[in-house]
């Protein structure tokens, strides 16, 4: 069964449960977030390290101070959230390679098509341009963007052929951020825990009973001690997990020459059940023919191609 199949069975469920006017209700209210543009998601993103940096500043800085860590340790994250600021207002104010009437030539022979999932002579009917290939139509800022990725909310930009190196090290410096908060954290943490000699120390039960301590109770006891310390490090944790995941993908597709936007289609061919709609005699098979190996990859995503480079090389 298709994503597409089991969303389809989750809706017709879920209808029956969830009364017509919250549906409509919840409809609204995620067309709003996901479907137009708006600011919601980069206040919240800036609230967010805010936060953090707020904590990290106010109690595990001044802590870790007294506790000897070196200053040029504590300050790193600071130099970070600098670079990673200053990248993501250029992510968000660039031009992602917005398609329009007027420069819609200069774009149709940067890339050829491959005839599968990019088709010539194919026209936008929102735009009424001619789309090139890897471009995509964004429904959120109603433009075709040339090597379209996808539309980031954090950033409300779309991801584009002008803005991707932008948002990569936007990317990788987020998360570098949110590891070395991490890790300044654990490592406070686990000085203070060897320093009071915690570990070789017991307790008595709720029954009487004495037990040596265990890893459980020692989070019980940091939590009681350092609450907001300690929910800060479980925070940038999964955070550093979740962008670190992401990282190595989005790592992967610049290194295949990949946008999000052309992966997911991909997928569409190798799924069976969209196979077995296809004709019996015309199996379609999807090969990525922009790749051209990993120095050329990375070389595009630094340096977008443009038309007049294409038309000396040819």
């Amino acid at each position: 069964m298709c994503n597409s199949d089991w969303y389809l069975h989750l809706l017709q469920v879920s209808s029956f449960v969830i009364p017509t006017w919250l549906q409509r209700a919840a409809q609204r209210v995620l067309h709003r977030l996901f479907h137009t543009r708006s600011c919601l998601f980069v206040v919240l993103h800036l609230a967010l390290q805010v936060a953090v940096y707020g904590e990290y500043t106010w109690e595990v800085f001044g802590y870790c101070q007294q506790l000897e860590f070196s200053i040029h340790y504590l300050l790193l994250p600071y130099l970070l959230l600098a670079v990673n600021m200053g990248f993501f207002i250029l992510c968000s104010v660039t031009n992602p390679g917005t398609i329009t009437q007027s420069n819609q030539e200069s774009f149709l022979k940067a890339y050829g098509y491959d005839g599968v999932m990019f088709q010539k002579s194919t026209r936008c009917p929102t735009c009424n341009v001619e789309k090139p290939a890897r471009s995509k139509h964004c429904s959120v800022c109603n433009n075709c963007v040339h090597r379209f990725d996808h539309h980031c909310v954090w950033v409300n930009n779309c991801i584009g052929a002008f803005n991707i190196r932008y948002f990569l090290v936007y990317l990788f410096t987020l998360t570098a951020m949110a590891a070395n908060l991490a890790i300044i954290t654990a490592a406070f943490l686990t000085k203070v825990v060897l320093l009071s000699n915690m570990m070789l120390g017991s307790y008595i039960d709720d029954q009487g009973q004495e037990h040596a301590v265990e890893i459980l109770f020692l989070i019980q006891h940091l939590f009681l001690t350092f609450p907001r310390i300690v929910f800060m490090l479980g925070f940038v944790i999964v955070l550093s997990l979740v962008l670190g995941a992401y990282c190595c993908f989005t790592l992967y597709l610049v290194l295949t020459n990949q946008t999000s936007n052309e992966w997911y289609k991909s997928r569409r061919y190798e799924c069976s059940c969209c196979k077995a709609l296809q004709p019996h005699d015309r199996h379609i098979v999807y090969r990525n023919v922009y790749s051209q190996g990993v120095w050329v990859n990375l070389k595009e995503i630094f340096k977008p191609p443009t038309s007049s480079e294409k038309k000396k090389k040819t």
